[in-house]
């Protein structure tokens, strides 16, 4: 579970998880603090971590000789459809084999697996 809180501080939102803090925000420019990543740039973050960690725990396992990844994640809207853009890069002694098998692990990360399947949200208002 996740819990965002926030005050009268424009949009500075605390995010509190797994004992931990985070804190989202909007930029200036939205009226925001810019005091932490804006809560889509969350959603891109997850993205590209869950690939990241998916990809480096297969190359572990399967001593893959994979020294780095770099996980990039662009998002484009438009009034019909969001498309999330993922690009990897491999740092290492990598066979065109290895890369390729690679790309179908970044397929398989769970938050990939999630965005790709019908999301259903349920909201209900609660008692403090």
């Amino acid at each position: 579970m996740v819990t965002a809180i926030i005050g009268k501080a424009h949009y500075r939102t605390e995010l509190i998880t797994s004992g931990k803090t985070l804190i989202a925000d909007e930029p200036e420019d939205l009226g925001g603090t810019n005091t932490g990543p804006a809560p889509g740039e969350f959603l891109l973050m997850s993205l590209a971590s869950c690939t990241a960690i998916t990809i480096r725990m297969y190359a572990d396992r399967k001593q893959i000789p994979l020294e780095q990844v770099r996980v990039e994640v662009a998002m484009e809207k438009n009034d019909f459809k969001t498309t999330l853009t993922r690009e990897l890069y491999f740092e290492g002694e990598l066979t065109a084999e290895d890369r390729a098998r690679l790309l179908e692990i970044a397929e398989k990360c769970p938050v990939h697996k999630t965005l790709n399947n019908p999301i259903q949200i349920e909201t209900k208002i609660a008692q403090l």
